[in-house]
């Protein structure tokens, strides 16, 4: 943090949503589109005002005190989530807009609809919440300006609104002054790019970072936050455009707080340092949302908030987006042409050829031409014949022409890219991370985006857009403990691309924990049988697992999380037409869940259930066990899972 002792906040604002854009996410300048109360009498300075949005037990609060300082603060069922906190944006030439204003303008409305995702979690989203937003003019420079706050049933959300067209139409901002104050006694899940969690106290964020990169005690969204009260929040951004990318900080002296930090730095310290940022007015920064659980498994199923905020699909015509599973293949004509066979054998919708297929990675600009061991068009032409897309790896290193590049790999006849060492983070990132993705969905094709990315719910506004990393998956081989914190953490967010491993002896969880993960988390673009070559499965007999992936779909008509604790167990079913896909995952301990099962519709289901076998040496070592039995409504699963295990269990009506 600054050597001031200043507040853990940096620069940056970045604009681009003038008129136009302001209305594609959804802010109404007129009066009509709100119910209007009169500006604020005259003459009456720093008199305290406050106004609450509601919501289903949420609320959501911004005042003015006597002093004319901005505040918000957030209750769940008359209980703290965020108390009294601070808000403001900090200007280039020194105004901070929040710290003396008053209020010309009030705006309120409830909205509610319900849209239809490419694909998700659900098949249709409802969008319901009672919005309130103050107009404000800075009393020291009249500068205008506006916040936003959102409350819904699933949580809160706020944000600024930069007014002011009169002059140059553009402002410099170099820092945002956003708190988020915990009640005592939280606990906060603290994980920078790809490391493992560590639950910490808001006050306690490890210090990170190197002299290339941001340094002190910040932590990246989405951050978990548990509540001595039994809540649960989580916080995320969402609709981030020409902005740079949101970290949270401690702050000096103040034990249960977090303060917005937006990075001047890319993620691992690659790009030009950018301090502040020139934004076009009007403009909208991005929301900060705070996602709220009365129960640890309700904060999952409330993770569409982020959705919510985001502007809707751009796309005119997304039927050509299909989400599935993917299986990465060596770099052969061979094993190109035996992915093709293996993936229509298991169900599988792509394949993928990575990293090393145009030369290695970090020395080769030209991702136009195959290594002589592949011939790509041979893959391309038998894989279509077969109805399995091509996904092909790009490095940033490659990307200097993305349109020439993906045009090229379009004519092809390639359905997706995944890129890698794609670290966000700068206003500049994010503006080059929505122009790559808006360059792909030009030339139909989908995208994946690797290394420390992060969500903001733009798989809403461009679908293409069906997957990003940003967390600590099986490249890394992480605990069964930190896979049962990233359902309740990092994929609330949005998607992960987790690379799940099946059988694989570098796992420290069972073939059953790897197996639920394909139902537990969202992931609409599922890599699986990470490491492996078709002819390790070459004998399903020995495999018995093989049917629960053949069958798992990776998008859902309806997701319900039926019980979980971060960092210790979750549970999840998740429905695709009548069928019924339930995942159970826990920690190193040994656990059995009993689980209603009155999410079925009527009549009896068989449920196969893939279970822990006897444990072996190592968990990896734990066999799958498979039985039947059936089931209905009326009935509960007993759910027992070995150290490290879990379950994994369809539902089928018989």
């Amino acid at each position: 943090m600054r050597a001031s002792g200043e507040r853990a906040r940096r620069d940056v604002l970045k604009g681009a949503a003038a008129g136009a854009g302001l209305a594609a996410a959804g802010i109404v300048t007129t009066r009509p589109a709100y119910a209007a109360d009169a500006d604020s009498p005259q003459g009456r300075p720093h008199r305290p005002e406050s106004v609450t949005a509601r919501m289903g037990g949420t609320s959501v609060t911004l005042s003015v005190s006597t002093h004319g300082t901005l505040h918000w603060s957030a209750r769940r069922d008359g209980r703290t989530v965020i108390g009294t906190s601070a808000l403001g944006v900090r200007l280039g030439d020194g105004t901070v807009l929040g710290s003396d204003v008053r209020v010309t303008g009030r705006r309120h409305r409830t909205h509610r609809s319900t849209w239809t995702p490419v694909y998700g979690r659900n098949a249709t989203v409802t969008d319901h919440y009672q919005e309130h937003r103050w107009d404000l003019k800075d009393r020291a420079t009249g500068i205008r300006f506006g916040v936003q706050v959102r409350a819904y049933r699933t949580g809160v959300a706020l944000r600024y609104l930069l007014l002011d067209t009169e002059a140059a139409s553009t402002a410099t901002i170099t820092d945002e002054l956003t708190t988020f104050v915990f009640p005592d006694g939280t606990t906060v899940y603290s994980a920078r790019d790809e490391n493992a969690y560590e639950p910490v106290a808001p006050g306690s964020i490890p210090v990170t970072g190197t002299a290339t990169t941001d340094n002190g005690p910040l932590t990246d969204p989405p951050l978990t936050a548990t509540l001595p009260d039994g809540l649960i929040a989580c916080v995320c951004e969402s609709s981030r455009v020409d902005y740079p990318r949101l970290m949270l900080g401690s702050v000096d002296g103040e034990p249960n707080t977090l303060s917005a930090f937006l990075m001047e730095h890319t993620a691992r310290g690659t790009g030009p340092v950018e301090t502040a940022s020139t934004v076009t007015t009007l403009f909208a920064t991005p929301w900060r949302a705070v996602v709220i659980g009365a129960g640890h498994a309700e904060l999952v199923d409330n993770a569409e908030l982020v959705l919510n905020l985001a502007p809707p699909n751009a796309l005119p015509d997304p039927s050509w987006i299909k989400p599935g599973k993917v299986f990465r293949c060596e770099l052969t004509t061979a094993a190109g042409l035996a992915g093709v066979d293996f993936a229509v054998a298991r169900g599988l919708e792509y394949i993928e050829y990575d990293a090393g297929w145009y030369g290695p990675e970090f020395t080769t600009p030209d991702a136009t031409k195959p290594i002589a061991a592949i011939d790509l068009p041979s893959v391309i032409s038998y894989a279509t014949s077969q109805g399995i897309g091509v996904f092909l790896y790009v490095n940033r290193l490659a990307l200097t022409d993305a349109d020439s590049l993906f045009g090229l790999y379009k004519s092809w006849g390639v359905q997706g890219i995944k890129l890698g060492f794609i670290n966000d983070g700068t206003q500049s990132m994010t503006n080059q991370i929505i122009d790559w993705a808006k360059t792909a969905a030009k030339y139909q094709l989908l995208i994946d985006m690797h290394d420390d990315v992060r969500p903001f719910g733009y798989e809403r506004t461009l679908p293409n857009w069906i997957s990003l990393e940003g967390v600590r998956g099986n490249e890394q081989f992480p605990t069964a403990t930190h896979n049962v914190t990233l359902p309740f953490a990092r994929n609330i967010g949005g998607p992960m691309d987790y690379t799940i491993c099946y059988g694989q002896s570098r796992d420290k969880t069972t073939n059953a924990h790897q197996m639920a993960m394909a139902a537990v988390y969202y992931q609409p673009l599922n890599f699986l049988f990470w490491y492996d070559k078709p002819s390790k499965y070459a004998n399903p007999a020995n495999w018995p697992g093989l049917p629960w992936f053949n069958a798992v779909p990776t998008t859902w008509d309806e997701s319900r999380t039926l019980a979980g604790s971060i960092g210790e167990y979750v549970a999840v079913a998740r429905r695709s037409g009548s069928v019924w896909y339930l995942g159970a995952m826990t920690d190193e301990s040994s656990r059995t869940l009993t689980l209603p099962l009155s999410f079925l519709g009527r009549g009896t289901y068989t449920a196969t259930v893939y279970a822990d076998g006897t444990p072996g040496a190592s968990p990896y070592q734990t066999p799958v066990v498979v039985g039947t039995r059936s089931v209905t409504r009326a009935d509960s699963l007993d759910v027992a899972m070995a150290p490290a295990g879990g379950q994994a269990v369809v539902l089928k009506p018989s």
